[in-house]
């Protein structure tokens, strides 16, 4: 900590050889992170962002091992656990953690989720002098449902059949679907006007009255067109309506007026009703309802064996759009929620993937659950695939990725400090690690994709088209439409973005004019390059990662979109686009963990930039070596410049008006990107 003579020291210097101050000393540790420097920052960082350490009541917990501490800090919302091993071997715990029941343990420097806590006491283990510091979070679903809403009840029999009768139909329409709707996470129109909604289609899907239905369900609105939406229901009562109150009380549509605790539930969550729905496709049954049929469609070679997996089965707490679960892990199945007519195209892609291309990088089409009637097309409800063993999404692994970036930063903080501008050699090096190569992979596997959905030209749907005049202008005239919405936005909620990031979003603002002439270049350019399907929402997180390759998956582009919109052909520069956007929010959200210091953050911005873009070269790269003189990558380097610059501007304006409405903290980002990109040329 010194460089007094040590004959001043108030105390004689360590000579221990192990000790000695050449050994362990600042400037030593500072360029470690496992030092005991870096690990008492890291320690006094994480303090600060809880509040329970500094303020909060005290309570030991009493394991049954004595060789174990544990204990509870509180404050208001938060209760952080501390386990602590004394011993110098390994011991196990148990912790009476009861009145926990159904919390999630967080590990806080991590941020890693641990087991469920139940009634049961709480087993832990720990390594020789290991600890962890806890916070424990409620279910997401569970701080969803006592934040937003009373479940109603229902003054009737527990009876499927006379809910839409004559004296039920007003409560069930009125009162108990709003009310359920609106607090899902599948809805997807909070924000408009509500007006009513009417059940207009119901499927009982076995002769059983006690047996679950699909009710499409058509909610009007007073400033948006109307909509349906797919809605399972069935009545659970005894321990089933108990266990779905305590592992999915999101699912509880309302409660029967008796004594018995019978419920209205999502049928999602019954074992049966996803059995009936697997059944459906993969027997290829036709079911009739009041209006119409739904009938089950497979791709052929789909053998026998592989109808008895069907009682296996979970739902997948992911949110999304839609409902997931996994059959034996052999098969994934996916429920519209929002229903359109018309054929999805996340179905129409990954079926055109499986039976008419070579491509494997994408989850195998097993099946769908299509609604028809009269005078209509067919309404697509499920789809229904082969499931990937996989090591979790793209976006977790780029994440982590970064951790590791911003750690090899920080050891050579003290080299860095005076640089300006580091040499691309030592930005490779501190990417370092296998990820590089894996971006690469991506650029290919991207490349591929676009190849194999323009392979087809006999295929009117898939069949590459002219990127003509006409086209140009009609992608510049959404262009500027997104770009006036965006900033008017930006200029009545400049308010709300965090002070520190203003006067960046103002030089954005002030920059409009020169983003909108980029993006007009557009049409100075007559091109060859065609339009072709692409994936429409192409990022880090619709990837899967299996440990050696990469799986893409969810083809059905913006919900929020029409079908309509989302089945026209596009420049598959707007994929590229999208996926190079992605890279700069994993580089912030990596940088914005709570287990990083904030004093390091300032100094990690300019490399988070840095990684960024090198990333997003090296990808772009690969992308455009894969597809070499394919019909959709126009011929002249400058016109792809000018088409890829447009769509990273278009994408980035679409951010700021995103992330006004939702995080307002993160408007930086796209801010940023903006700015990144009218530095490019």
């Amino acid at each position: 900590f010194s460089r007094a003579n040590p004959q001043q020291l108030y105390l004689p210097v360590t000579i221990d050889p192990e000790y000695h101050y050449e050994a362990i000393n600042v400037e030593n540790q500072q360029k470690n992170l496992s030092s005991l420097l870096w690990w008492t920052r890291r320690v006094i960082a994480m303090r600060k962002n809880f509040k329970a350490f500094s303020r909060g009541s005290l309570e030991f917990l009493n394991p049954d091992n004595p060789k174990v501490l544990a204990f509870l800090r509180r404050w208001e919302n938060e209760t952080i656990v501390v386990i602590v091993n004394l011993s110098r071997f390994s011991q196990s715990a148990e912790l009476d953690l009861s009145r926990f029941a159904g919390c999630v343990p967080m590990e806080v420097f991590s941020r890693n989720l641990f087991r469920p806590i139940r009634k049961t006491h709480y087993v832990i283990t720990l390594g020789p002098h290991a600890y962890y510091w806890f916070a424990l979070q409620a279910p997401i679903d569970a701080r969803r449902a006592l934040k937003k809403h009373v479940v109603p009840t229902i003054k009737a029999p527990a009876q499927l059949e006379v809910l839409l009768g004559n004296s039920q139909r007003e409560q069930i329409e009125r009162e108990v679907l709003p009310n359920h709707i609106q607090n899902s996470r599948w809805f997807g129109s909070k924000a408009r006007t509500f007006r009513n909604l009417e059940v207009k289609e119901q499927l009982a899907f076995s002769p059983d009255a006690e047996g679950a239905r699909l009710w499409f369900v058509e909610v009007n609105y007073l400033d948006a067109p109307t909509e349906t939406y797919a809605i399972p229901v069935k009545i659970a009562s005894g321990e089933t309506a108990h266990a779905i109150a305590q592992n999915a009380p999101h699912a509880i549509v309302a409660h029967f007026g008796r004594r018995n605790g019978a419920i209205l539930c999502d049928a999602i969550w019954d074992s049966a009703f996803r059995s009936q729905l697997f059944d459906a496709i993969v027997r290829r049954r036709t079911l009739r309802a009041q209006a119409g049929q739904f009938v089950g469609l497979t791709t052929s070679g789909l053998e026998s064996q592989d109808f008895d997996v069907s009682a296996n089965s979970h739902v997948l707490s992911a949110e999304q759009s839609n409902s997931s679960m996994l059959f034996d892990n052999k098969f994934f199945l996916k429920l519209y929620r929002k229903l359109e007519d018309g054929v999805n195209p996340d179905v129409e892609i990954t079926r055109f993937l499986t039976e008419q291309t070579d491509f494997p990088n994408v989850p195998a089409f097993v099946g769908a659950l299509e609604y028809r009637r009269a005078k209509a097309e067919p309404t697509v409800v499920c789809l229904l695939q082969r499931a990937v063993p996989n090591e979790g999404n793209v976006w977790t692994l780029t994440v982590d990725a970064l951790g590791r970036y911003y750690e090899r930063v920080l050891e050579r903080k003290a080299d860095f400090q005076n640089e300006t501008a580091p040499p691309g050699v030592l930005i490779n090096e501190l990417v370092g690690g296998v990820y590089p190569e894996k971006v690469k992979l991506l650029g290919q596997r991207t490349g591929e994709l676009h190849l194999a959905l323009a392979s087809r030209s006999n295929d009117p749907a898939f069949a590459p088209e002219s990127f003509n005049a006409m086209a140009q202008r009609s992608v510049y005239q959404s262009m500027r439409t997104s770009l006036r919405r965006a900033f008017t936005s930006l200029e009545k909620k400049l308010s709300d973005v965090p002070a520190k990031f203003r006067s960046e979003a103002r030089e954005v603002l002030a920059a409009e004019k020169e983003i909108l002439a980029r993006e007009k270049r557009l049409l100075d350019r007559r091109n060859n390059a065609a339009k072709i399907r692409i994936h429409g929402d192409y990022h880090l997180g619709q990837l899967l990662y299996t440990g050696k390759d990469f799986v893409i998956l969810d083809f059905e582009g913006e919900p929020a979109r029409p079908l309509s919109d989302r089945k026209m052909k596009r420049s598959a520069l707007r994929d590229v686009a999208g996926m190079m956007r992605s890279f700069q929010y994993a580089a912030y959200a990596a940088l914005w963990q709570q287990a990083m210091r904030k004093e390091d953050v300032p100094f990690l911005e300019r490399w988070a930039d840095l990684w960024y873009r090198q990333t997003s070269s090296m990808f772009l790269q690969s992308y455009l070596s894969t597809t070499t003189g394919a019909m959709f990558i126009p011929k002249n380097s400058d016109d792809l410049q000018v088409m890829l610059e447009a769509y990273l501007l278009d994408k980035a304006v679409y951010e700021i008006g995103y992330e006004l409405n939702n995080r307002p903290s993160w408007v930086l980002i796209p801010v940023r990107g903006i700015k990144h990109i009218l530095q490019m040329t």
